[in-house]
């Protein structure tokens, strides 16, 4: 994109060094020596903004790295390091010096001295490979704008999904000793008796990402072609008081009831999979003898990916196979008093190993990080090509001006208004820029509807998007153009008009 406002400015300026190329043309220069010439300005140009643009990345690479959550580091003492960027400084001069060389070198001597105008005929911006480029560059910038917006709706599409659990004050810590296991009920109490705990359940694996599944489940109307698979989380009596989750059907497992030792807990997602109308009064045979009998139906827990459907997921109960305590913490007790507290109960239990725990919100938050990096990015990349487009934009809209400067003194003597004459000059622009949506729109749907594919859990594209998107692109042009539109109107007509 910056090789187009290269290549747009230096061929928009083409006719301010007409009589140069034409004296150079008259003494005997060669087209292939005044195109290298013109090639070896170019070079000096990027050569420099190269060594500029290195300074910027030493700066802002710290920065950089603490966005993307990775560590880039400059290679500064390899040599494929310099090769690769005396490569990218040539490919650079020449993809925006090879237009503007080519061209330039063109003008015929006689025309170029006599003065006469050399812009191509049928268009104010000197042609049309320079209205292509412009319509090229805003059609990655909106391109780009629209793939943000989508992103970042994506992103939050899936926080705001109902999880079936609360997150809040809800932490986990692994189970590295077997004395917890063994003497969980005095663990359990001992946190309870600090006063900062509200509940305590000990799980096979986190809520926040359970990983262990199984098979050999029958059920009445099952197909017996079907290879079953379900997700099974092992529990004590007070998970779901723990996690808070919500009970849709039955009841939750209580000490009360002995039988519970060989009772499941399915969630939705369980039911519709096993396509039992009455799950409550169902018994379930896993393996050859054992058989449970479903006692309670809760909401889809997502313990998994948000943006996948939550998956088939069998809760029973068992206190021996249990490697994670789960911790529900007072909402009056700060974290710090909280953990405190918690951790002195570890000690007491497992004095050899250090307490470790996680937050179920930091977890779970952590399996947005790859869309919340893209969304950073796209945004980041998204503000540079807008940036780069209105420099490019800037610089055409003061060149046009420049060049009409005695038609505008004419439109204003004969009575032309301001805002006629803004008008006049941005009309153009604008017209190149709705064509850049019309082409960026089915661009940007096809790419991010691709992209969204890989979610089962999606957002929309919705129309708005792109409404919003041309509209942002035109308000932008609209603000970089009028600056020189306007500045041109104010202009006298008498030093318009003035001929040196």
């Amino acid at each position: 994109m910056a090789c187009i406002n290269f290549m747009n400015l230096n061929t928009a300026r083409s006719e301010k060094r007409a009589k140069e190329i034409g004296v150079r043309k008259a003494v005997g220069s060669a087209n292939t020596q005044l195109a290298i010439q013109f090639l070896g300005e170019s070079m000096m140009v990027v050569t420099l903004a190269f060594i500029v643009s290195l300074l910027i990345v030493i700066l802002s690479l710290p920065a950089f790295n603490q966005l993307v959550n990775k560590h880039i580091a400059l290679p500064f003492a390899l040599p494929y390091f310099w090769l690769a960027c005396i490569a990218f400084i040539l490919l650079t001069g020449l993809v925006a010096g090879a237009y503007p060389a080519l061209y330039l070198s063109s003008f015929k001597p006689i025309t170029a001295l006599k003065g006469i105008s050399l812009k191509p005929k049928g268009g104010r911006l000197a042609g049309s490979p320079r209205k292509m480029l412009v319509v090229l560059q805003f059609t990655v910038s909106v391109t780009l704008i629209i793939g943000t917006i989508i992103v970042y709706r994506q992103v939050q599409h899936a926080k705001n999904r109902p999880i079936g659990y609360s997150r809040q004050q809800l932490l986990s810590s692994p189970i590295k000793s077997d004395e917890i296991i063994k003497h969980f009920a005095a663990f359990r109490n001992d946190l309870l008796n600090t006063g900062a705990v509200e509940e305590v359940t000990a799980t096979d694996s986190p809520v926040t990402n359970t990983y262990v599944t199984n098979s050999g489940f029958t059920w009445k109307g099952k197909n017996p072609a079907v290879t079953d698979e379900f997700v099974t989380l092992r529990i004590t009596h007070e998970f779901g008081k723990t996690v808070g989750w919500k009970i849709k059907d039955g009841r939750d497992f209580s000490r009360e009831f002995a039988t519970d030792s060989m009772g499941f807990v399915l969630n939705e997602a369980a039911v519709k999979y096993m396509g039992l109308k009455n799950p409550v009064v169902e018994m379930i045979q896993w393996g050859d003898n054992e058989k449970y009998k479903v006692i309670g139906v809760v909401e889809d827990l997502v313990t998994q990916s948000p943006y996948e459907p939550a998956k088939q997921t069998i809760f029973f109960l068992n206190y021996k196979r249990l490697n994670t305590v789960n911790i529900k913490i007072r909402p009056s007790v700060s974290a710090s008093t909280a953990l405190a507290r918690i951790q002195s109960v570890f000690k007491k239990y497992d004095p050899e190993n250090l307490f470790q725990y996680s937050f179920a919100d930091q977890e779970y938050a952590r399996k947005f990080s790859d869309e919340e990096r893209i969304a950073r990015l796209t945004t980041l990349f998204a503000v540079l090509a807008i940036l780069i487009s209105c420099l490019g934009l800037f610089g055409l809209a003061s060149f046009v001006a420049e060049q009409r400067t005695k038609e505008i003194g004419i439109r204003k003597v004969l009575g032309a208004s301001i805002a006629g004459l803004w008008m006049l000059l941005s009309r153009e622009f604008i017209l190149l820029i709705l064509i850049s949506c019309l082409i960026a729109g089915p661009l940007a749907w096809y790419f991010m509807n691709g992209w969204l594919e890989k979610y089962t859990y999606r957002t929309e594209i919705s129309w708005w998007i792109f409404a919003v998107s041309v509209l942002g692109a035109v308000l932008v042009t609209l603000i970089t153009v009028s600056f020189q539109a306007i500045r041109a109107a104010l202009l006298n007509p008498v030093r318009s008009l003035r001929s040196e």
